[in-house]
Formats: structure tokens, sequence, C-alpha cells
């Protein structure tokens, strides 16, 4: 007759582990049931019963024969012995087997882990370029502006009316204001670059000089 018993309870009896029970179904060597979502172990207990006359005749010729039973006995702790054994052998496999899974799994974490540091390496190096390349742009930009802003000053103040040349060179009368005027207007004709018209009116440049006409 077939009798049902849960894994904890099949390893407790046969005082091994609840791996090695486990393992011991996934080779076969155990024949389990599921019933209702739960494993259980198929004891089959009519080997029991035909093992339980033959230890009785083994036990009746006491008196007469010990020497048998000592043999039987040591034969029944051989047996429990190698069970154990077997059992032990078992629960290392599965143990070494469950290492071997950790260590892989380890392994994966470990390369997903590496891999997820170089992007962010990757990922600060591209945001330090790009905020470098903004800082010089905008330190070009504001180059830029000072340089536009200087140039349009200098623009300004280098070239200066007829009237104004004359105050600054503190020219007073009228005859050598004509008389340097004429002059300008001859410099001019001739291409001098010192002179250029605005508006039909004469400008001098303010940063040359002038010596040669002004005497």
């Amino acid at each position: 007759m077939e009798k049902l018993m849960k894994p904890a309870e099949y390893a407790k009896e046969l005082g091994i582990s609840r791996q090695a029970v486990y393992a011991k179904i996934k080779r076969g060597i155990l024949t389990a049931k599921n019933v209702d979502g739960k494993l259980y172990i198929v004891v089959d207990n009519t080997k029991k019963e035909e093992k339980t006359p033959v230890q009785e005749t083994s036990v009746k010729p006491k008196t007469s024969t010990p020497v048998k039973t000592n043999s039987t006995s040591s034969q029944t702790v051989t047996k429990e012995y190698k069970a154990l054994l077997d059992a032990k052998d078992e629960t290392i496999a599965v143990l070494k087997g469950t290492v071997k899974d950790l260590k892989k799994s380890n392994k994966q974490i470990s390369t997903t882990l590496r891999g997820e540091v170089d992007l962010l390496k990757d990922a600060f190096h591209e945001m330090r370029n790009l905020y470098v390349h903004q800082l010089e742009y905008k330190k070009s930009q504001e180059t830029i502006e000072v340089i536009e802003e200087e140039s349009v000053d200098v623009v300004e103040e280098r070239w200066i009316s007829i009237k104004k040349f004359f105050k600054q060179f503190g020219v007073k009368k009228e005859k050598h204001q004509e008389k340097i005027e004429k002059r300008l207007k001859k410099a001019h004709r001739s291409g001098d670059d010192r002179l250029m018209k605005e508006d039909g009116k004469l400008k001098l440049n303010i940063n040359k000089t002038y010596k040669d006409i002004v005497k």
C-alpha cells in the first residue's frame, strides 16, 4: 500500500537533508506526486511489510545462533552508513550546484555593474566636454563683443571735422585756417588716406600726424 509523506518528514525519518531528498526526486530514485499544489513522496509500505517477517525469523534463533544476529545487525548498520554516505554525497552535490549557480549569477551581476559604471564614465566625460565647449564659446563671444565695441569707439573717434581739427591744433586765425583747408583739400584730391569725405564734408583721421600741412 502506498503512503504519501512530506519531503521534510521523509528526510527526518531517513536522517538526511531535504536537499538530498529533492536530489533523489530529481534523479528518479524517489517517486513524488503533486497533490493540491504540494509535493509528496510516495512510500511503498508493502515492501516494509514483506521485510518485517524476515526480521522476526532472524530474531527468533537469538539463543541458538547469536553469530547470525550479529551479522544481520552489522549488515543493517552497514546499509544505514551507506545510506547516510549516499545522502551526504547527494547533499554535497546539491550544495556544489547551488554554489556554482551563485557564482554564475554574481559574475553576471558584476559584468552588468561594470557596464553601467563604464556608461556613467562616458556620460560624465561627454558632459564635461560639452561644458568646456560652452565656456570657450561664451568667452569667445564676450571677446568678440569687446572687440566690436572697441572698434566702434575707434571709428567714432578716428574721423573728425575740419572745425574740430582747428580747435585741437589751436588754429584760430581765419587766414591760417583757409590756408590749411586748401592744403587739406589738395591732399585729399591727391589720394591722401589721412582724409576722407562723408556727406560732402571733409573728415580727418585724428590718429595721423599733420605736421607737413600745419606749419
